[in-house]
């Protein structure tokens, strides 16, 4: 058992206690040290580009995490960030009335996406899920919402509730992915007042195993919603573009009434939006109220639409199928050959290495074990969360990464059967 050096992190925790001073926990959220290894991983990073990082303290890493998803390509994408700054520099981007592109990226949605008949465009996955529920609400003149996955942060779906009236949640059911049972009883008692059902069509569920729907989930779901009335909703944040073009609705086959989109439509750049049914869709005329200085900002529409044009033009989401399910396999087989207790999920664009739950909670030291040996080792993933592949992740990358994985396994077998 080969112990790694510790990475010099001494700026990164300079930083994050200066910042604790000025910002309430130091950074916001899901980037917070406890969400990664405390003392391991890197808290502030300096620069990116393509398929890695380098942190203030000048390490370098291959990054799996993609800030969480919008990274599909790479950072620092020159293409698309030339066409941002020539926007800005020939003809501006924040006006008190809209330029021309939100209809060309909308006309892209309706060419693309199965249920896009009309879009409203906003700024965060937040944004794009709390507007489907207050359209669905609106359409349907009903109430409750029968929900599963990771909706956000708004009132109606945080987690935690600190702050928040319980009246404000008081209408929202959760069901378990894959578990038509779960939401048929809800529904069986619930149905004549629900608005909507709202899920994700893949399964990420935080800190656990990825899942692909089940034969049939997917159609039952719909059946039930149209059963009671109900607008289906798929939380295609992060599937978005990524599945496919279409999504995942256009990869399994199913057509939602609504579906939002965020994360790899723009590259980075902050858009998101919902889409659907025209009739749904309308109530955002004039019976719902969706506005924000923001929202029709011009950089994110100009970035998302040559991002689409890159997708596109470079076949990308084939070759990340393809790079990917080559990575995949090889982990696969990294861990079939282990006795760790570690676990592989998910399919080729998106990945997670769990480990097996015990009752002595052994796993968790081993997910700390395995997860300070990438990162020492330069490999960015998230203990808690999912990885993905971009287009500028490289073979070598890819390849490198496999043995950090093999080393990083065999180094916890050796560490907890002595």
């Amino acid at each position: 058992m080969t112990e790694i050096e510790k990475l010099n992190i001494s700026e990164s925790l300079k930083l994050f206690e200066d910042g604790k001073k000025l910002i309430p926990g130091g950074v916001l959220g899901i980037r917070r040290p406890y969400n990664f290894v405390e003392g391991e991983y890197p808290i502030f990073v300096e620069s990116g580009k393509g398929g890695r990082i380098i942190d203030v303290d000048g390490n370098e890493f291959i990054d799996f995490l993609c800030a969480y998803g919008p990274i599909i390509l790479g950072y620092r994408e020159e293409e698309i960030d030339e066409a941002v700054i020539k926007q800005i520099r020939d003809k501006g981007f924040c006006f008190s009335i809209t330029q021309r592109y939100q209809n060309q990226l909308a006309e892209k949605f309706k060419e693309l996406i199965p249920c896009s008949e009309m879009t409203i465009f906003v700024k965060t996955g937040s944004d794009a899920t709390t507007t489907a529920i207050r359209l669905a609400r609106a359409y349907t003149k009903k109430i409750k919402i029968m929900r599963c996955g990771y909706h956000g942060w708004h009132d109606w779906c945080v987690e935690v509730k600190g702050g928040i009236p319980e009246k404000l949640y008081e209408d929202v059911y959760e069901f378990h992915y894959n578990d038509l049972n779960s939401l048929e009883d809800l529904m069986s008692r619930h149905g004549s007042e629900t608005a909507a059902i709202i899920l994700t069509p893949f399964g990420h569920p935080l800190a656990q195993k990825l899942e692909e729907p089940k034969p049939g989930f997917l159609e039952g779901v719909k059946t039930i919603s149209e059963k009671y009335s109900t607008v289906l909703i798929f939380d295609e944040i992060r599937t978005g573009f990524r599945l496919s073009l279409g999504g995942a609705q256009k990869y399994y086959g199913i057509t939602p009434d609504l579906a939002c989109f965020g994360k790899a439509m723009a590259n980075g750049y902050s858009i998101s939006a919902v889409t659907g049914r025209t009739d749904i869709m309308k109530t955002g005329e004039k019976e719902v109220f969706i506005s924000s200085t923001f929202f029709p900002n011009s950089q994110p529409y100009i970035a998302s639409l040559k991002t689409i044009e890159i997708l596109e033009r470079e076949n990308v989401l084939e070759k990340i199928w393809e790079k990917g399910g080559r990575f995949f396999g090889k982990v696969k087989k990294v861990i079939e050959n282990s006795n760790v207790g570690a676990e592989l999920s998910g399919i080729a664009p998106m990945f997670f290495i769990t480990f097996k739950k015990d009752a002595q909670k052994i796993y968790k030291e081993k997910r700390k074990s395995f997860y300070t040996q990438l990162i020492r080792k330069g490999v960015f993933m998230q203990p808690y969360h999912h990885g993905y592949i971009a287009y500028r992740h490289t073979e070598d990358d890819l390849d490198n990464t496999v043995i950090a994985i093999e080393e990083a396994i065999s180094y916890i077998q050796d560490k907890f059967t002595q």
